[in-house]
């Protein structure tokens, strides 16, 4: 193997929006600031980190929890105005908005247009560098080593080819990442999502007037959440407040449960019809204006793929990591992926400063990222797919009843942690069950529930090495088959 020494980075980052951003700032932490550390963004500097022509298109919550798990590690601060406004919880309501279920607890609402810019200011005055202009094509592997050592891309500015080597490259380009697709050495990760497993969401930040009081549509104090196969199928639809005229307001769709919804009803509804009938559905907001302030100008409509899976199954390989987006990280229950990548971009600066520092960037030295995600977070989503996929396949009735009659205060705790519910009440009421439709529905809790507890034990057994996780992978591939083949 090259020395590690002639190298022009000790770490390049691939991407500089949120994740990116956070990993570079983690890993000058960890390293003192003595570390060569480039991160790489496709937009231009006054841009960076957009991840799409529309914008930095997000729902744009996230759990205070996360936050101060960066703030207290590194000592990456937010606040006004990349802080847009405080929240003190999400709200999700049944279909009939009759039951109504709160989780995750104090949060915010952040501005996804000036917080790229508050953390490049941090991450440039930690030393690192950033390359912006540069769209990255490929990986660079080393002759025979089986070792990514760097990046290639265009660089339309200087009508050149852009190619520069490292000890660590960190992709943090997003779901649909060709880096990762293309990955050129033999490692575990998985390259290819199954696009089933993507949701296609939409959103507007729009001003608006108050034509009436209906904390079920609009709390200035709450995010909510409306599951309703009808206005979402197979997602669902939010409510997310950025003041008291102000809002974050759209929706995800699974789209083959929203093509069969265009066949059943025989229209051609695009991904934008729905969210703009959505809109008009809303009986506290009235005359909907897009916000044009500077703060939002050109991001105020937009569309994006949000995985809702669990996080790659291996997110390491020899010299290369997997953060964010890139690694399918976002919640597969309500596709919120700022807290999952906080907390992986934190992580993963510090094993990487490691890995340097010990001269082995190899898959095996790298392992503890993966190890230490999991214990952080990554446990709870496997659990919480196999729930998605039954939640899926509900009926608005059955989505009505289920919250109303099968959640306990246990339950509501469990998902206040974004954590599985256990549905103990599900056996206890068995006999008292309506419909048949119902019981099949305790019957799928039930199994969800028993699953889960499986699934969580499992991850935390993540093999401590790369020797046994074929092992491991093929222990989870067992339970996962047979959930999905159930609520297929």
């Amino acid at each position: 193997m090259t020395s590690l020494d002639k190298r022009d980075h000790d770490i390049i980052i691939a991407g500089g929006g949120l994740a990116g951003m956070i990993a570079a700032s983690s890993a000058a932490y960890y390293s003192g600031q003595t570390l060569s550390i480039l991160v790489v963004d496709r937009n231009p500097l006054c841009e960076v980190g957009k991840k799409t022509i529309t914008g930095w298109v997000c729902g744009d919550a996230v759990g205070k929890n996360t936050v101060d798990y960066m703030s207290n590690r590194i000592g990456i601060k937010w606040g006004y105005p990349e802080i847009e406004h405080p929240v003190k919880g999400v709200m999700a309501y049944s279909p009939d908005h009759e039951t109504a279920v709160p989780f995750d607890g104090d949060g915010y609402i952040l501005n996804r247009k000036l917080l790229p810019q508050k953390q490049t200011k941090d991450a440039l005055k930690a030393g690192v560098e950033v390359k912006d202009m540069v769209a990255l094509r490929s990986l660079i592997v080393e002759n025979n080593s089986n070792t990514v050592i760097g990046v290639e891309g265009d660089d339309p500015a200087n009508k050149s080819t852009f190619k520069k080597t490292a000890k660590l490259v960190i992709d943090c380009t997003g779901v649909t990442s060709v880096l990762r697709t293309n990955l050129p050495v033999k490692s575990f990760i998985q390259r290819r999502i199954h696009r089933d497993d993507l949701e296609g969401t939409g959103r507007y930040i729009y001003n608006f007037d108050i034509a009436n009081e209906d904390k079920t549509f609009f709390d200035p104090d709450y995010c909510i959440i409306h599951l309703d196969q009808k206005l979402a199928p197979g997602g669902y639809a939010w409510v997310f407040p950025k003041g008291k005229n102000k809002v974050n307001i759209g929706l995800g769709i699974q789209q083959k449960a929203f093509d069969a919804m265009n066949k059943r009803e025989g229209v051609h509804k695009s991904l934008k019809t729905l969210i703009d009938e959505y809109v008009q559905l809303n009986t506290v907001i009235s005359k909907p204006k897009l916000s044009k302030s500077e703060t939002d100008e050109g991001n105020s409509w937009g569309t994006w793929q949000v995985s809702v899976r669990r996080q790659n199954d291996c997110m390491v390989a020899n010299g290369y990591m997997l953060v964010g987006d890139a690694a399918w990280m976002p919640k597969p229950l309500d596709a919120g992926g700022i807290g999952p990548a906080i907390i992986a971009a934190t992580i993963a600066g510090r094993v990487a400063v490691e890995a340097i520092q010990s001269n082995d960037t190899s898959q095996r030295s790298l392992w503890k990222y993966n190890k230490e995600f999991i214990n952080d977070y990554g446990y709870k989503t496997a659990g919480l797919e196999v729930f998605r996929r039954m939640l899926q396949g509900l009926t608005n009735e059955q989505i009505n009843y289920g919250m109303k009659h099968f959640l306990s205060k246990m339950d509501v705790d469990k998902i206040s942690k974004g954590e599985h519910p256990e549905f103990s009440t599900v056996d206890k009421i068995g006999i008292f069950i309506r419909g048949a439709l119902n019981k099949k529905l305790a019957e799928n809790l039930a199994y969800t529930s028993r699953l889960n507890e499986k699934l969580v034990e499992h991850y935390y057994n993540y093999p401590d090495n790369p020797e046994t996780f074929t092992h491991w992978q093929q222990i989870l591939n067992n339970y996962l088959d047979e959930a999905f083949s159930k609520f297929k």
